[in-house]
């Protein structure tokens, strides 16, 4: 199913996740720092053959950030 997507976002990702997807999705050593052990907001988007890294830190003190957040503490 992931071979045929044209349109994937990976966050990180764990150990064997992170190798099956490299081998899957031909992704470089460079590219796979972006779902190594990264932060919140952190990733790589794959869009037809190609590979963006992102990243994207939102403001936790507005109230879009309170509306969208999943963390129950905040």
């Amino acid at each position: 199913m992931l071979a045929n997507s044209e349109f994937i976002i990976m966050l990180n990702q764990g150990g064997t996740d992170r190798e099956d997807l490299a081998n899957l999705l031909q992704i470089s050593e460079t590219q796979m720092t972006h779902i190594t052990n990264v932060e919140v907001g952190h990733g790589l988007v794959k869009v037809g053959s190609a590979l963006v890294p992102f990243e994207r830190k939102f403001p936790k003190d507005t109230e879009l950030y309170r509306l969208m957040s999943t963390k129950m503490k905040e």
